[in-house]
This record gives C-alpha cells, structure tokens and sequence, in this order.
C-alpha cells in the first residue's frame, strides 16, 4: 500500500505513554490480547513476553522514524548509511537495556510494583542471544549501540543462528556443551521480514559468453538455491534519541515441502530441501575439523554476505539511486575475516549483474569496503582449501583469480625483484595444497585496514601485514577498541551510576568520553571515597549471593575479588593465574600464622569444544579449587570459583563486584581486548602485561594506579629469536618446581597422574605462550597487589582514578574516529 495516502485514524498515543500506570495497562494488555492468559494463569514467560512487547511499543516510533529517515532519503547526501557486516553479534538482555535507553527504568518498575510483579524476576527470565563466541560479538554489539548515540545511520548484518554459542556446564570439573537454545521461548524484540527476502546460489558452474555489445559475461549456473530471511531488532540510542537496526539473515529453502514427493511415500525426500538450507544458520561456528564442517562455515559467511549486499543494493534503488552512486552512499565495515567474501562478491555482483566493467567495479568495490583486522594469530586468518572453494562459488573463484592477477602484477612492478614478497602478497597460497588466503583478500579490496590498539596496529605494520603496509602505508590506522558505557556501567551498575550521577549528573551517560573524568576531583573526598566503597561492597554481596546459589560455594564479600572472565585459551593464560594461587596456596601452607588480604579468585569462560588443552585448563581450575575450597586449615583465606556458563548477562554481576581484572596474555598476541575497558569502568585495578590495549590503559590511568609485570613484545620476540627453552625455568625456580611436580603427582587430581600430563609437557617442552618465562615477575607483581589492597583509602582512591580516566575506551570514541577517518561520515 503506498505511503502516500492520508490516513485518517492515528497510533494509539496510549501504547507509547510512558508513566507506570500507562505501562502498567499496557502490560495487562499485551498478556490478555497478546500472550492469551491472566495475571492468574501466566507463566513467568508470559509476563516476561508482555512487558518485552509493552517496551518494544515503546521503541517503535524511534524505529519506524529512523528506517523512513533511510528510506526516503531524508538524510543528508553527505552522510553514508554505515553497514557493519559481522558473523557474531553479542547484545545481550534486551529489556534491561531498552528500560534504560527509553528512561523509564524506575517507572516500569513502579507499575510492576503495583501489580505485586519483581522486575527482577521479569529480567532474570530474559534468554540472552547467544550469537557469539567472545569478545568479536560484544564488541559488534558495543559499536551498533554508539552508532545509533552518535546518530550514525546504520544496520548491523549477520546470522540469525537458531542455536547459539552452546550453553556450558561443568561435570566433574570438565567443561560440558550444552545446546543453546535460546528461541525456545520465542524472541519479542525482533520482526521478520519475509517480503525482503533475498535468494542465494551455491555450487554449479559457469558459462562464458559474448553480450550484444560485444562484451565478454560469465552466468553462474547454480547448483543450489537458498532463500534469505531477515529478521530486525532495534537498536535503541539513550533516552530514545534514534533507532538503527540489527539485520539478521535465516536460512530457508526455496520450496520448503514437495509435495509429489510426500505422495510417492518419500517423506525425507519431501522436505530434504527444509533440512538441508535451514542448517546454514543452525548453529555458531560449526566444527570445522571435517570438510562438511569446513563447507558450512564458508556457506555461512558467504550466505550473510550475499544477502546483506543485496539487500542494500535493493534499498539503494528504492531512494532512486543509480547503481554507479552505491559507494557514494554506503559505507561497509568487514568485521575480521569472516565477511572478506565480500570483496569477491560485490565485484561479482557490479559485474555480473548490473554488467559495470571491471575497472568502474573495482573502483566502487574498493571505494565502498574497509577491513578491521582483530587477531594476531596466523590460525585466525582464515584460509580455505581452494578445491572446496571451487565446489561452493565457482564464479568467485574466477574473480579471485583475476583480482590476484592484476594485484600481483602492481606488486612486481613497484618491488620487481622480491620473488618472496609477491608470493606472500598472492590471495592463492602455492604452498603444498592451494588455499586462498581470505585476508589478504581483504585487504586488497579495502580503502583502509585497521587494527584495534596501537601495539595491535604497529604488529600488524611491521610483522602480520608488513608487505601490504610496505605497498600501501596510507591504507593503515588505528582504532582503539571501546566498549559502550550504557551496557557496562548504566545497565550493569546501577548503584554505581546513581552515585556518579548525584556528583556530576546524567551527561556521562551520553557522552562519556568528555565527562566522567569530572568524578576525578572526587578522588580526594573521603565521603565520597566511602559511598564508592560501600557501592562496591553492595555489589560484591550481590554476586555472592548469586554464585552461593549457583555453585554451592560460600565466599567472603569482603574479601579482594580478583577476576579473569574470558574465552579460554593458552595465550589468555588462564594457567599462569592458577600456578600463582598454587603458589599462594603453598606459601599459606608452609606459615599458617601468615595474615594476607583474603582472596576469592573467579574464573570464566568458554572453550572451543574441540580445543583439549583449554578444556584441560578449565579442569585444572576446577581440581585446584576442589582441594583449596575444602582445606580448613586456610581459613577462608582463599577461594576459587569457576563461574559456568559465563555471559553478557552474568556479566552484569560480575564486572562491579571486581576489585582486581587480570589481563595476563603473552605481550604481542592479545589484539585489544575490551574485559580490560568493562573490569575499569566499574572500578577494578588491572593486573596486567604491556599487550593490547593494556598499555594505553596504563598510560590513561598512571603506572601507579595499574600493577605491570612480564616480558615486552619486543623482549618476547628476542628471547624467541636466542632459543627459549622452559626448561630452564623449571630447573632453576624452586617455586615454580614445587607447583609443576604437585600438578604432575595428582596433588590436585586424587592421585591421577595422568590427567594433566598434556598440560605439564606443553610448558616443560614448548610453551608457546612463555608461561614460564613471566611466572616470577607475574609473582611479585600479585604480591605488590595484596600490599597495595589492605591500605583500602588508597585503593579505593586508585579505583575512583581508574573509572575517571577511561573515558577514552568508550566506543563512542572508537566509532566517531571510524566515521570521520574510515567512513568519511559525521552524525545526523
């Protein structure tokens, strides 16, 4: 129906009023007409869907005026609508959020209040999106949140994954996977949108031949057809001041069911197409050791990314543009190398079907794309094997091979004798069976490439992508990683917000880059140095509470809680924390009578299900603190807890509760890291080695308020350079002995000797990630620690600093410098 007609009946102003008792009826509305039942007969669901689709009433003005705004060109020509392509997204909890994006938190509260409803209970029952593995996803989520404050016209494209990162349990001390199954209960805040659906091929080959005019065309004849089906969820700004949108595409078959077939008796025949399309987007990263897993994984990337191009070249036409202006008007981000696919694709696309030449194409393509680079990591960089490529996009495979050949041949004539260079450079790796490189794709076809902190960003330089940079030094910047204050200190701390809002007001919320350093000055005011210590005991009370009924383990609220939550793997050292309270341990053991500052030590995180060592770190946790926990002769003096299932929501609790954030990674492999940016803006000290953003965290906050220990990147790469060799080590630090031997004996495993065997010969024998090496100073920096923690007046003063200093790692900041140096955009 066109737009254009009047309408003589108006929105229901009582569906976006927002007092408590306009929400109050709005609710008991939406759980009669909507969910079918009463307050007497609801389920805690059902009371959880209604206020969801009572809030979201709420949003939907916000997001109906943004997507018209886009729609009909009502934003200024000069300013590009930004597309974020990203394979995970990690928003977390919706409700919470949007309460306090819209501002009536409290109100919605109160009206709950008045129908004898716990708000709490309502948040609490909120599945979370389990959409990402880590920190890639929240950070995706963290940047579509600044956007939308900063009034950047943007939609955030990825996967509706019908089973998310899997749900983690721990049996016997062993990490369990579990199915994640967060749509069970059905998703209030997102809408389908079948009519914008957009199909996708796969397979099959191609056939060369000539135009009218004469000109050389390639058709891809697919093998296979799949549809895409997004699904939107707003993405609110802070007190409702704009709206974007979080595009994510389902897998469907084009014809769902055949009937014929179903008549002949051949009921699997009859929906193979439904089973085989739908598991594109069953699952988060499905396990890629077999070659099915390996083509689905590339099918995923590639099915996200075809859709999402299409689908804003299909709103392009409908503002009345012209495909030639696409790079005028759209500003593309690949999120890591997952999305490089869409290099080859857009080319295939401004080629192939809207028959642009060569040149123009690659003019566009490369004017339109721009890559962010967030590992150090070769394994990262994905490669795929170039016969399963040829199987899945035949005619990429042809656009690959040209883009190589014309990008190889500008290499040779500016280095003309650097054999070497011009073979690292090539897409196509030679070396024994044939890969395609997918990053350095990328960054081919991209106008800029950016790391995510400057030390990332000098590795990429001079090491990872030395040769590109060498090529094309303008390419490359840096953009330091942020993460957004609504989500991590508005949402996740209220109590702490409350107490910085009474002292400076609400501005930082909105703009935390230029005001929370005014807290600063509060540093020295010892009434305000005591309610900020009693937030943070408040908060710790809290998560107390939560991990005695979550675990069964009693902790003491009063003790330091020194915390590292993230993915687990080796180069994270999850395993140098852990020799450290063995240490600690011994050295209690050994002088009973000595008196520390008590320790809770909380663990958390998730490991690849395929990834041994990992799962053999997360045991070695839980077997430590089995013996630890039930030691009476320590007194309570130290606790460690494994905290299942780690996620953004249990973040809520855990990021203010901390006193101390350990980012303990080897100098030189963390990319950035943004736990460091969430631990400091509700008040932890960080432990940490000088690698990803650390150091600039360190030189925001002072020396003297972040506690540094361990080797530098370039002391790393010397000592690498000379030989290491963790044995000496071994031999040579009586501490360090003692700790090897207990975990090798079976101190920690009943006996078994065998359990950690993989664990003790990877660091006696390799040691990748130079454990050995930083254990003694990662020692005395832990011991400088519990000095600086029993002195609480100056603790709580280094705290007070810390929160005041960060403003430099919200993502507000991250993304105003995309828009202005990347995008070449500006706000609305």
């Amino acid at each position: 129906m066109s737009g254009s007609k009047k309408n003589k009946y108006a929105v229901n102003e009582t569906r976006t009023r927002i007092d408590a008792e306009s929400i109050a009826q709005a609710f008991i509305d939406h759980l009669y007409y909507t969910q079918g039942v009463t307050l007497i007969n609801s389920s805690i669901n059902d009371l959880y869907l209604a206020l969801s689709y009572t809030i979201r009433d709420r949003m939907l003005s916000s997001w109906i005026k943004a997507s018209q705004d886009i729609i009909e060109s009502k934003i200024n020509t000069d300013y590009k609508l930004v597309a974020y392509l990203s394979a995970e997204f990690l928003p977390g909890p919706h409700l919470a959020n949007n309460l306090v994006c819209l501002g009536i938190y409290e109100e919605t509260k109160k009206a709950m209040e008045g129908l004898a409803i716990d708000l709490d209970e309502l948040l609490n029952q909120e599945e979370e999106p389990g959409l990402g593995n880590g920190g890639l996803g929240r950070l995706a989520s963290c940047f579509l949140d600044s956007l939308t404050n900063l009034l950047i016209p943007a939609y955030g494209y990825g996967i509706r994954y019908e089973f998310g990162i899997f749900d983690q349990d721990i049996h016997n001390g062993w990490q369990v996977e579990i199915t994640d199954k967060w749509l069970r209960f059905g998703n209030p805040w997102e809408m389908a949108r079948p009519e914008l659906s957009q199909e996708v091929f796969l397979g099959g080959h191609t056939e060369a031949y000539t135009d009218k005019e004469g000109h050389y065309r390639v058709s891809w004849k697919p093998e296979r057809i799949i549809k895409g089906i997004p699904y939107d969820t707003p993405i609110l700004g802070y007190v409702d001041k704009n709206c974007n949108i979080m595009r994510l595409w389902k897998a469907e078959a084009m014809e769902s069911f055949h009937f014929k077939d179903f008549n002949q008796g051949d009921y699997y025949a009859a929906v193979d197409d439904k089973v085989a399309s739908e598991t594109i987007t069953k699952v988060l990263y499905p396990n890629d050791e077999t070659i099915a897993g390996k083509q689905l994984r590339l099918i995923q990337q590639y099915f996200f990314v075809s859709c999402s191009l299409k689908d804003m070249i299909k709103l392009h036409f409908f503002r009345n543009e012209e495909i030639h202006t696409f790079h005028e008007h759209f500003a593309i981000q690949m999120n890591d190398t997952h999305p490089s696919i869409t290099v080859a694709e857009l080319m295939r696309i401004l080629i192939d079907d809207y028959l642009l030449d060569w040149e123009q194409a690659w003019q566009m393509t490369t004017h339109t794309l721009a890559y962010t680079n967030h590992t150090l990591l070769q394994e990262a960089l994905e490669k795929w094997n170039l016969e399963l490529f040829r199987s899945i996009l035949p005619r990429h495979l042809e656009i690959i091979y040209e883009i190589n050949h014309r990008f190889l041949k500008e290499v040779s004539l500016k280095f003309p004798n650097d054999q070497g260079m011009i073979s690292r450079m090539s897409i196509i790796d030679e070396s024994g069976s044939r890969y395609i490189r997918m990053a350095n794709l990328a960054c081919i076809g991209s106008h800029h490439i950016n790391g995510v902190a400057e030390l990332h960003s000098n590795l990429l330089k001079d090491y990872v992508l030395n040769d590109f940079y060498r090529l094309t030094p303008g390419k490359f910047l840096n953009i330091t990683n942020g993460v957004t204050p609504r989500r991590w200190v508005a949402v996740s701390n209220p109590m702490l917000s409350e107490l910085i809002s009474k002292h400076i007001g609400t501005t930082w919320i909105n703009d935390y880059h230029h005001n929370i350093g005014k807290i600063e000055v509060l540093a020295k005011n010892k009434t305000f140095r005591k309610h900020w210590q009693e937030v943070k005991l408040k908060n710790k009370i809290q998560l107390a509470a939560w991990i005695k009924n979550r675990t069964g383990i009693h902790i003491n609220e009063e003790a330091l809680f020194d915390v590292q939550v993230k993915r687990i793997h080796e180069y994270k050292r999850q395993h140098l924390n852990v020799l450290h309270i063995v240490s600690l341990y011994n050295t209690l053991k050994n002088r009973p009578d000595l008196k520390i500052a008590p320790r809770v030590f909380l663990f958390g995180g998730k490991a690849a299900p395929g990834y041994f060592m990992a799962k053999n770190i997360i045991k070695l946790i839980n077997s430590v603190g089995e013996v630890i926990n039930n030691d009476p002769a320590l007194n309570n003096q130290l606790k460690i807890v494994f905290i299942p299932n780690f996620n953004v929501q249990i973040g809520h609790l855990v990021y203010p509760a901390a006193d101390l954030s350990e980012q303990i990674s080897l100098a030189g492999k963390e990319a950035s890291g943004t736990g460091n940016m969430k631990f400091g803006m509700n008040g932890a000290l960080t432990i940490g080695t000088l690698d990803g953003a650390n150091i600039e965290i360190r030189e925001q906050v002072g020396e003297e308020n972040f506690f540094h220990f361990g080797l530098s990147t370039d002391q790393v790469y010397a000592r690498k350079a000379a030989g290491y060799h963790p044995m000496e080590y071994y031999h040579t630090n009586s501490r360090l002995k003692t700790i090897l031997d207990q975990i090798a004996q079976g101190y920690f495993s009943q006996g078994d000797t065998e359990i950690f065997k993989p664990f003790i010969e990877s660091l006696l024998h390799h040691d990748e990630y130079m454990v050995m090496a930083d254990f003694q100073s990662y020692i005395e920096c832990q011991e400088r620690v519990s000095q600086a923690y029993i002195d609480q007046e100056q603790w709580t003063t280094m705290s007070i600093l810390n929160v005041a200093r960060m403003g430099k790692f919200s993502s507000d900041r991250s993304i105003d410098e995309y828009a202005r140096h990347i995008w070449k955009t500006s706000t609305i």
